[in-house]
């Protein structure tokens, strides 16, 4: 669908024009002032002229086919003026009204009405339920709101909003970057995110898009749109609201109980490069390093302050947000010092007030650390506000003088930094701007921003390499077409073979055979009841562990024999396990899990069968890059449990990351028949790991 006579028209018709005031007067009064040179065409057979311009009884009256049409009605009148629209010719179509699929089922059933012969027609549609598209690189309007000054409205940031007040809230502060586009995309009928990001990245006028998300329609295409705009090197900021997980879903596994939606699709946006952020102030300042004329290209920030106390809130509030903030290296701490004086801490924040000689001291602190090679951005933290009472008149000039002077001499992105979001001088923050430097603002925003840049800007680790593809899971289901939930034996059988570390253990039938098996195991040994049917064995008390003799075993079987046979309705497919008992080592968890929106995740924690309740998980979407596992497991808040504790060997992390790794492995060669796996739990040990229960459940089929 082609998007132009929606964006940049060449004509506009205004169908419910009128001097009063009101969305339609508004779009007529903003198209004035920003300058456009195409014709406008009001609508409505009340009036002969509408601000001085000849006003059209209907659609079908106009001399031409307009670009687009803006339906300044209410929603009975829109289904009719949308069809003469489209029997005009018109391409394209803009609805202010509300009331549709927002409000349940009868206004979706018009909506989708409208929807219907719009797309039959190949008209781009933006609403309904909207504010319209603001294009001031084009030099054209449909947004409801009007345009008073158009100086400074042009820039290089998009947005794309599921809301119209997010809109407005980003469009009313426009003091470090312009807007090459703001789209107000409302329900979405016809044009969807997807469409507009699509058109964004091939926008040569745009250099970085940020978009408001409460659904995400057609995931596969954004996805793609996600891909595409890294690849051409355009960053995709995206706040998503909706966070609350999945309540509505049939749970088999703990893992389908874990990855919740936000949870996947900030993974998501992670694995496809887009920027995510959790609030608009956390937008604006990614927004605003975007402008820099040079990106950080790495997560360290060397922050300098001329106040001890402010680099302490600093690296506290760094701190808890998990920014790195490298300290200075002995033989940078003896150079700043040699200049400076005593410097406190460890150098980063960078206390450069030493001596008092600010003129001084504040340059040659850039100085040393434009020479550390941790560092990829240098930030000053000085605060100056348009109305300030108090402090140097030359200040706010004398702080950008040694801002660009210090970026002159460096290859690294400079910034001045107010220690409050929204706090900076005007003139300061244009200086900076045209200089190619950035004002930002807030300790966990601003350097937050320039982290979530500078982790953009990193190059990214290539996709593991898979082994041969193996079909063992299809297959199986192939043979047995009623088996959605696998047991453990089965279950492990199958990852075993992809190299996933299991428990030695003998399927069997009577005690008999239980006890030749654990006199083959060797005690003590765990007895577990065994169906496809029973995934969840310990609530139901078909688990015994630490059976030490054979006496225990048989009193044993004998009782978890009994709690089957009460068990109503009765399981068609009843066994016993015998398994070695691994009493020692650390559990953890990991699992797969389909979305049913992006696909298969994996996920990893530490405390095994209490995960649900610490949900100290972390997640990837598959495939995995090289280094992925080793990473989800330093990240689990838990993991320090796994290292060397009170004389207690470390676990082996690295079996532990390789049989992530074979998981990943099988899930994504078995995937198109796969839902679900519960690794559950997993014992870390000194000199391996082993699962200790398994759990695969199988995709519905048709």
């Amino acid at each position: 669908m082609q998007l132009d006579p929606l964006v940049k028209p060449r004509s506009i018709a205004i169908v419910g024009a009128t001097d009063r005031p009101g969305p339609a007067r508004s779009v007529i009064e903003s198209l004035g002032v920003i300058g456009f040179s195409g014709t406008i065409y009001p609508v409505n057979p009340k009036y002969p002229t509408v601000r001085n311009l000849v006003c059209y009884p209907s659609l079908t009256d106009l001399p031409e086919a307009p670009d687009i049409v803006v339906f300044s009605i209410r929603k009975p009148l829109l289904r009719e003026q949308m069809r003469l629209a489209v029997e005009r010719g018109a391409r394209a179509a803009v609805i202010y009204d509300a009331g549709f699929a927002e409000l349940g089922e009868e206004g979706a059933r018009q909506q989708a009405q409208i929807a219907g012969l719009c797309r039959e027609a190949g008209m781009p549609v933006c609403g309904p339920n909207c504010m319209g598209i603001l294009n001031p690189t084009a030099r054209s309007t449909t947004y409801k709101q009007t345009v008073m000054d158009a100086a400074g409205l042009a820039g290089n940031v998009a947005i794309v909003s599921q809301s119209g007040s997010v809109c407005i809230a980003l469009l009313s502060d426009l003091r470090r970057y312009g807007v090459s586009l703001s789209v107000s995309a409302g329900n979405e009928a016809v044009t969807t995110t997807v469409d507009y990001l699509d058109y964004l990245i091939d926008d040569p006028a745009t250099k970085v898009i940020a978009t408001f998300t409460e659904t995400v329609r057609e995931p596969e295409r954004y996805v793609a749109a996600l891909d595409r705009a890294a690849a051409v090197g355009k960053p995709v900021v995206v706040l998503k609201v909706g966070r609350a997980e999945r309540t509505q879903r049939a749970i088999t596994s703990h893992t389908g109980g874990l990855a919740g939606e936000s949870r996947v699709f900030s993974e998501v946006l992670k694995a496809h490069r887009a920027i995510e952020v959790s609030d608009l102030d956390e937008m604006s300042e990614v927004l605003a390093v975007c402008q820099g004329a040079r990106w950080p290209r790495g997560r360290g920030i060397s922050v300098i302050t001329g106040s001890g106390g402010l680099a302490e809130l600093i690296l506290d509030n760094a701190t808890a947000a998990g920014l790195e903030l490298p300290p200075l290296s002995p033989a940078e701490r003896a150079e700043a010092e040699r200049v400076i004086g005593r410097i406190t801490g460890d150098g980063n924040p960078f206390d450069a007030w030493g001596n008092g000689d600010y003129a001084v001291n504040i340059p040659h602190a850039m100085s040393v650390v434009n020479d550390s090679e941790p560092v990829a951005a240098i930030v000053y933290c000085a605060d100056t506000g348009n109305e300030g009472q108090l402090g140097h008149p030359g200040r706010v000039p004398e702080n950008v003088n040694m801002l660009i002077a210090a970026a002159q001499r460096s290859q690294k992105p400079h910034y001045l930094m107010s220690s409050r979001p929204g706090v900076m001088n005007l003139r300061q923050a244009k200086a900076l701007r045209d200089a190619g430097l950035v004002q930002i603002g807030g300790t966990r925003q601003g350097l937050g921003a320039i982290d979530r840049v500078g982790r953009y800007m990193m190059e990214r680790k290539p996709l593991r390499t898979r082994p041969a593809q193996s079909r063992a899971l299809a297959d199986f289901i192939a043979a047995s077409p009623l088996r959605r939930t696998i047991n453990e034996y089965d279950s492990k059988r199958l990852l075993a073979a992809f190299g996933v570390p299991v428990t030695r253990e003998r399927r069997v039938a009577t005690f008999a055979e239980a006890a030749s098996a654990a006199r083959g195991l060797g005690y003590p040994v765990v007895l577990k009841a065994l169906s496809d049917h029973i995934p969840h064995k310990t609530e139901l008390g078909l688990v015994a562990i630490s059976l030490k003799t054979e006496d225990d075993l048989q009193h044993a079987f004998a009782q978890l024999s009994n709690r089957l046979a009460a068990l109503d309705p009765q399981p068609p497919d009843c066994a016993f396990l015998v398994q070695e008992f691994v009493g020692s080592g650390i559990e953890v968890f990991a699992g797969i899990s389909r979305d049913s929106d992006f696909g298969l995740t994996l996920a990893f924690g530490i405390g095994g069968t209490a995960i649900e309740v610490t949900r100290d998980f972390a997640l990837r979407m598959l495939p995995l890059r090289e280094g992925d596992a080793e990473a989800m497991i330093g990240e689990v808040s838990g993991a320090g449990m796994l290292a060397s504790m009170r004389g207690r060997p470390a676990a082996d992390v690295k079996s532990l990351a390789a049989c992530l790794e074979a998981l990943a492995d099988f899930a994504q060669c078995n995937a198109d028949v796969l839902d679900e796996i519960d690794l559950n739990p997993i014992k870390a040990l000194p000199d391996g790991c082993v699962v200790v229960d398994a759990l695969i459940v199988a995709r519905v089929q048709g």
